[in-house]
Order: structure tokens, then C-alpha cells, then sequence
């Protein structure tokens, strides 16, 4: 998306824009039980804040149930690494 070669760094909306269709075409294949929304920090820095790629992430998937946002955003990863609460 050459995000890191230009002046400004992207809005969460352009973010959204640029990647909504590849992340919610894997949703789509894979399901929610089988994806989690993650970022590559700190090696994202070059592209954009941490802020700006979650609210992306988030308005990507701002049409999906509250449920399977949790899933995405919390319950998947804590399956998947065994996380407990404390």
C-alpha cells in the first residue's frame, strides 16, 4: 500500500478502506473462531500510530455481532495462548 513512502501518515479510515476487503475476506473464509485482529508493533510505527491500526481493525469489523468481536479482539487469543484470567 506504500503507506511508509508518503508524507502524512494514513487515517484509520484509510486504513480501513485500504485493507477492509482482504481482512474481511479472510474472516469470511476462515470465520471468526478462527481469526484474531493483531498488529505487527513496533515494526508498524513506520505506517501508522497504534491507535490509528486498531480503530482501523475495529471499523472493519464495526458491522460484525458484539460476540464475534470479542472473539477477534480478545476471546481467540486467549484460547489460543491458553491466557487465563486472573
Amino acid at each position: 500500500f506504500e503507506f511508509d513512502e508518503r508524507p502524512m501518515p494514513p487515517s484509520s479510515d484509510e486504513l480501513a478502506e485500504a485493507w477492509g476487503p482482504l481482512v474481511l475476506f479472510v474472516v469470511e473464509t476462515f470465520g471468526v473462531d478462527r481469526c484474531m485482529m493483531e498488529s505487527n508493533f513496533p515494526f508498524d510505527k513506520v505506517t501508522c500510530s497504534y491507535t490509528v491500526l486498531f480503530n482501523a481493525l475495529k471499523k472493519i469489523v464495526r458491522d460484525h455481532p458484539v460476540e464475534d468481536k470479542r472473539k477477534m479482539f480478545e476471546l481467540n487469543a486467549k484460547r489460543i495462548y491458553r491466557i487465563r484470567d486472573a
